[in-house]
């Protein structure tokens, strides 16, 4: 249905880091206008402890979001209109129809908060442009 929200899924290795953050960024820009998922092509046990730090240093606090890597799964590929991509190569299916980005960023796995901040920094620049253009709005600072 043309009012319904539209679904983002943000697809890393691991899913431990990146895509966690991303999808925390959107759920905090967007809310209830967007569905948001978030897995991992080989996810990991844990949210990376580091990324956990820097997300709370901007006010997030994934652990009480509830973050948890998940395993990428064709029916979250099927069900979403965007597929964000974070260097997870060619494990993510591919639908016709729906919009594929690739987003390259580095890799937060074992590194600590001083080489997380920037990666986070430009992946909640990346999700700003993003609600932009799924909204139509620019997102408060």
């Amino acid at each position: 249905m043309a009012d319904d929200p539209p679904e983002v899924l943000f697809v890393c290795v691991h899913n431990a880091g990146r895509s966690q953050m991303a999808a925390a960024f959107l759920m905090q820009l967007a809310g209830d206008r967007v569905v948001v998922r978030s897995a991992g092509s080989a996810p990991a046990d844990d949210v990376n402890p580091a990324v956990v730090e820097a997300m709370a240093e901007v006010g997030i606090d994934l652990r009480a979001m509830g973050a948890r890597p998940k395993k990428l799964e064709d029916a979250a590929v099927a069900a979403s209109d965007v597929v964000i991509t974070m260097g997870c190569g060619d494990a993510c299916p591919f639908y016709p129809g729906t919009r594929y980005e690739d987003w390259v960023l580095d890799d937060p796995a074992g590194q600590g908060v001083e080489a997380v901040r920037p990666i986070r920094d430009e992946i909640e620049r990346r999700v700003r442009v993003l609600v932009e253009e799924l909204l139509g709005e620019v997102p408060a600072a």
